[in-house]
């Protein structure tokens, strides 16, 4: 029986526990991140607890073991995807919160720094909690609510991130580091509880059988959206990504007291992710009423103009400021985009294609630092923001063009 991208429906009126599951994967979905990110704050001081002498190798094996986790996760993400469209996204959910649940609570016992990279590769293997909770929550939501359910579960994503690091600093002095990464396991375990016996997920034995004969990727109708969402979704993650390793630098360039550099460039990156929190429902809300692909369109030409006059500050606020309202243009696009490639692909394929945008949202995670620190190192850092907004505004023209004709 064949498979259209809105084909039926219960698609498009969701399932009667939408609610219900949209708010269990929300509070497991911040959990999981608070999990981990906390570790950024202390892991140089992990790694030479774990017997790691020397500063320079101290820097680079913390770099290994941090990124160890996004590499695993953006080969794997379309797995675990496609399998949940074939055996239910929420099977993949209990995998993931269990999984993250036994590695997590192993990092506070590794004896050795291979140990600790090993675990953190196996929770991007076993993990994917918050891309499933997108995929889950994508699929079981009224087709007009989707844009702001997913807005809303991404604004506890983007919260995890932004709580992750405070905790992080917080916990150790109280607890120690190992304790604090037991902790973190049990309080994945409560998102595993929650995640098995209260998420209700709606199956359908036709998109089983379908999900199993479709391959995924050949039962899309229209490739154009959903390649143009792929895109869009790496070059956002890369626009975010490519001003991280100069922050600290640019703003010791703009503060007379080196002391409190720290400080005021935490303020800076925290700014973005608050901003993205108080907006992403908001524009996934405008979405649903006027069009997903004018708020991706809109959102990209408005961070490209702002990223302007971030080459040109002098004072910390200004950057500050601008780093707020640059959040808040961005804040609506992850989920604008997951609603897209939603409507866009056959209910059996939208788990393996979910999973697809998430391995290039991690593609543009790992070249943004790369390509930020390389051109603010040699050609200068107002470069970086301008660079960027050649980019942006570059791919909010691509996605003007590409817009189907139907779409507002």
């Amino acid at each position: 029986m064949a498979d259209t991208p809105m084909n039926a429906a219960d698609a498009a009126a969701g399932s009667v526990y939408w609610k219900r599951n949209l708010a269990v994967s929300l509070i497991g979905s911040f959990t999981t991140i608070v999990a981990m990110t906390l570790l950024l704050p202390f892991l140089p001081l992990y790694v030479e607890e774990l017997g790691v002498p020397d500063h320079a190798a101290i820097v680079q094996w913390s770099g290994i073991a941090y990124g160890a986790t996004f590499f695993a996760a953006a080969f794997v993400a379309p797995l675990w995807g496609r399998l949940g469209d074939i055996y239910g996204r929420k099977l993949m959910l209990v995998r993931a919160s269990l999984g993250m649940t036994i590695a997590i609570s192993l990092m506070g016992m590794a004896g050795d720094v291979w140990q600790l990279v090993a675990l953190r590769l196996f929770v991007g293997l076993a993990g994917g909690y918050s891309s499933g909770s997108m995929v889950l929550v994508a699929t079981q939501t009224p087709k007009d609510r989707s844009a702001w359910a997913l807005g809303m579960l991404s604004s506890g994503i983007m919260a995890g991130n932004l709580v992750g690091p405070l905790i992080g600093g917080a916990l150790p002095p109280l607890i120690g580091i190992r304790g604090t990464f037991l902790a973190a396991g049990a309080f994945i375990f409560l998102a595993f509880l929650g995640t098995a016996f209260l998420i209700k997920e709606e199956k359908s034995p036709a998109r089983k059988q379908a999900a199993k004969a479709s391959g995924g990727w050949r039962s899309i109708p229209d490739k154009g959206p959903v390649i143009a969402m792929l895109l869009t979704g790496m070059l956002l993650m890369l626009a975010n990504m490519s001003i991280e390793p100069i922050i600290t630098v640019y703003v010791a360039d703009l503060v007379a007291d080196q002391s409190s550099v720290t400080m005021i460039a935490g303020v800076v990156m925290s700014a973005a992710a608050l901003g993205s929190i108080l907006s992403a429902s908001r524009l996934g809300k405008l979405a649903d009423r006027i069009g997903h692909w004018p708020v991706i369109a809109g959102a990209l030409a408005v961070a490209a103009v702002l990223l302007i006059p971030q080459a040109f500050v002098t004072s910390a606020w200004q950057l500050i400021i601008l780093r707020f309202l640059m959040g808040i243009a961005l804040g609506g696009l992850l989920p604008c985009i997951s609603a897209v490639i939603r409507h866009s692909v056959p209910d059996s394929a939208a788990g393996s294609i979910l999973g697809l945008s998430v391995s290039s949202q991690y593609v543009g995670q790992v070249a943004g630092p790369v390509l930020g620190g390389f051109v603010g190192g040699h050609i200068g850092m107002p470069s970086v923001f301008l660079g960027t907004c050649v980019l942006l505004a570059a791919g909010a023209v691509f996605t003007w063009i590409v817009k189907p004709k139907d779409e507002n």
